[in-house]
């Protein structure tokens, strides 16, 4: 048999504790009704009691809601020992269950609220006592666990042995200040467990020394019976143990463990708290991030082709994903070749080697190249082998300056000779035309008329690695058109020039 664990989402109380972070209440209404319709966590906790009139409103579309689908029981707010405030203001709200904030360390209690464990004791009985009139039920935050369990283990007991009396539904152990080591997290919720084997006991880890995940996993193998996580690991500091990580790394590593949480949707909820609060997901970041099922070496992309030798069980579709191959300066033709079959695309592989060659000298100019950008390299590339090249634009200045006109210096060999000049005109590109007229009044060509200009990046494309100017030309009565790629709009016209300088 498998054991149950419940996944409760603090993304709506303690991840909205992240540094500039405020959801409105659609917002929050809209995450409370993916989270537990879509991604099927089993509680949600949503807001702090008494924190301001948005909060109650939040609550309050929250609570209707859940009421009207049977979801009351999974729907939290954390509250305080205030002598009845925050029952009344929960009462208002709609909502029936409370998360208690009581202190979990004797450095906390002796401190903050100047009380004795017996004062203090005293008050939260009343609290629940209270709440139970009114139909509210009641979980208890021991703040500062960890803490109380490093340095003062007997406070942290004589206060369990006192709440084995009251009727609460869970006892919740948090890693306040995200302090606790793997080990610890082990050692600490197994004593716990072991002696209060009649108790729920969930885990609140934070993330302040990066090791929320792997405390979640001790805290599980130390017999805890929840965990709360939040979306994106948003949250006070350094945030909270992420949901994504964590959900993968029970159903990956602990096969012992069920939960209920449907992974396909995470990647979804992520990208939409990540709009709502404007922070941005690393493009690292385990599971969700932009980066984390792309290959970029184009040796893992030519072992995914043979046997899928750099797979391993976080698969893409998992999530909602796909995998992708990155084009840049590491990559092979076996990355190329893995975008071109998503286009439907084929190159002999001549050319599959000249594309690779352009794809890399991108990348060695630190740009981003897409699957978007393939076409249009591979169109400037192949186009490049339709002439032969007898003229060569050598190298250029291009000067912009306000109050004066733009100017170009321009060098360029023809058939083998060298040629340079100087020109002034309306735009860099015209005082580049200009100078190249002079060139070629030496060798008394005229050059064709410019009929049209235009400037345009991939359709679909992410990246500023290229844009592709094409140039329409007229001479004799006939037009024909060049193109130029480059990252640089101006330089994508000058290799579109140097083209029709050729063809001429």
């Amino acid at each position: 048999m498998k054991r149950r664990i419940e996944i409760m989402d603090t993304t709506l109380r303690d991840g909205e504790q992240t540094s500039s972070v405020s959801f409105s209440a659609s917002e929050k209404l809209t995450l409370a009704k993916l989270l537990l319709g879509e991604l099927k966590v089993d509680r949600i906790e949503v807001a702090s009691a008494r924190v301001s009139e948005g909060e109650f409103l939040a609550v309050k579309k929250i609570t209707e809601w859940a009421e009207s689908e049977g979801l009351i029981d999974r729907v939290e707010v954390l509250t305080f020992v205030d002598n009845g405030v925050s029952l009344k203001w929960m009462k208002e709200a709609g909502a029936k269950v409370q998360n208690l904030l009581t202190k979990g360390s004797l450095n906390h209690l002796t401190h903050q609220l100047k009380k004795t464990p017996e004062q203090h004791f005293k008050a939260i009985a009343k609290n629940i006592t209270d709440a139970k009139k009114v139909g509210i039920e009641t979980n208890v935050y021991l703040e500062d666990w960890s803490n109380g369990m490093r340095n003062s283990p007997e406070y942290v007991f004589q206060y369990l042995d006192f709440m084995c009396q009251q009727p609460v539904k869970r006892i919740m152990l948090p890693d306040t200040l995200g302090v606790l080591t793997h080990t610890e997290s082990y050692s600490f919720v197994s004593q716990i467990v072991k002696r209060y084997p009649n108790i729920h006991f969930d885990f609140h880890g934070h993330n302040d020394y990066d090791l929320s995940v792997a405390n979640v996993m001790e805290a599980l193998k130390g017999g805890c019976h929840g965990l709360h996580l939040t979306v994106n690991g948003m949250g006070e500091r350094a945030g909270n143990a992420p949901l994504a990580s964590v959900v993968a790394v029970i159903n990956d590593f602990l096969p012992e463990i069920e939960i209920s949480v449907n992974e396909s949707t995470l990647f979804k909820v992520s990208k939409l708290v990540s709009t709502f609060t404007g922070f941005g997901i690393p493009a690292n970041k385990p599971i969700v991030g932009d980066n984390v099922f792309t290959q970029t070496a184009g040796i893992h992309a030519d072992g995914d082709s043979k046997k899928n030798l750099y797979f391993n069980d976080l698969l893409p579709e998992r999530f909602g994903r796909k995998r992708k191959y990155a084009l840049g300066k590491t990559s092979g033709k076996a990355n190329i070749l893995k975008n071109l079959q998503e286009l439907g695309l084929t190159l002999n592989d001549e050319e599959l080697k000249k594309v690779t060659e352009r794809i890399i000298e991108l990348g060695d100019k630190k740009e981003k190249v897409t699957k978007e950008d393939l076409p249009y390299i591979i169109s400037d590339v192949l186009d490049s082998d339709s002439y032969q090249q007898k003229v060569l634009v050598k190298s250029y200045v291009l000067t912009h300056s306000k109050g004066l006109k733009p100017s170009t210096t321009v060098s360029v060999e023809i058939d083998g000779e060298s040629f340079e000049e100087n020109a002034q005109g309306d735009g860099q590109f015209d005082a580049f035309m200009n100078a190249l007229r002079q060139v070629y009044k030496t060798k008394k060509i005229q050059l064709p008329n410019l009929i049209d200009y235009a400037v345009r990046i991939p359709p679909g494309s992410h990246s500023d690695a290229l844009c592709e100017t094409i140039i329409t030309w007229e001479r004799d009565g006939k037009d024909f058109t060049t193109r130029g790629l480059d990252s640089d709009q101006t330089v994508s016209a000058i290799k579109a020039t140097e083209k029709m300088l050729n063809i001429i």
